[in-house]
């Protein structure tokens, strides 16, 4: 999710972050621990790995800046990315690591009528998030505590199901992935947007960047399929799941 420049970034990462997967490591159940392997973490990893993919660290709320920058839509294309997803007055859309709700409240202009949940787990950020809806005196966007290994939404309950350069930072991949399954819809799509990790020339740091391959076969764990690989957005994926036949 982060750039290589400017040097700055590297502050915005929690101190802690080291310590995050050993510590987890001895509270998994034997399920878990089947899951994911361990091992020394590289400069901006975890040293937890899922499907041979180490797991990035996140960023926690001292970033709000960088996610709200100006140049943000000129190097990302955010309102093209939601263009891009045809969304509907009247929907329940989820927006899963919400941040600074920088796509919550821009969705809800188009929803309306609808619901949008900014869901998040770090404290503050979900501060964050209600006082920026107190400001915009919003009454569709739904401001929910997640947790590491769930969004915490009801099942059969979303349209739609958005991670925006999220996905590669959550600690309980498979677990989140299962839980976001239940909450959609039979028709229920889930839209992953991450930096492209076949590009070597993209100035993103490795980890924060993902392949459609690696992607494919860890969503297929959770009974996802890929049903619209969009490649329009200047540096990213623009990637449509459906639920799978058979899970």
């Amino acid at each position: 999710m982060r750039r290589l420049r400017p040097a700055l970034l590297l502050l915005l990462y929690l101190p802690a972050a080291l310590l995050v997967a050993a510590q987890q490591r001895n509270t998994d159940s034997a399920y878990t621990k089947q899951l994911y392997t361990y091992q020394k973490p590289s400069r901006d990893g975890t040293g937890k790995f899922y499907l041979r993919r180490e797991i990035a660290q996140v960023m926690d709320a001292s970033g709000a800046g960088w996610l709200e920058r100006g140049e943000r839509e000129a190097e990302e294309a955010a309102e093209k990315a939601i263009d891009s997803m045809r969304l509907k007055q009247g929907m329940s859309v989820a927006d899963i690591g919400a941040g600074t709700g920088y796509y919550s409240f821009r969705m809800a202009r188009i929803i309306r009528a609808g619901r949008v949940y900014a869901v998040e787990v770090q404290p503050a950020f979900i501060d964050y998030l209600r006082n920026k809806k107190a400001q915009l005196k919003d009454s569709v966007v739904v401001v929910t505590q997640g947790k590491a290994r769930s969004p915490e939404l009801a099942s059969n309950s979303i349209d739609l199901a958005i991670m925006v350069d999220v996905y590669h930072e959550l600690l309980y991949p498979k677990e989140m992935l299962d839980e976001i399954r239940k909450a959609l819809r039979p028709s229920g799509k889930l839209l992953l947007i991450e930096y492209r990790g076949e590009d070597p020339e993209l100035a993103i740091k490795p980890l924060h960047k993902t392949t459609v391959r690696q992607l494919n076969r860890e969503l297929a764990a959770s009974g996802f399929t890929l049903d619209y690989k969009g490649e329009f957005l200047p540096q990213q994926h623009f990637l449509v799941y459906r639920k799978g036949v058979g899970h």
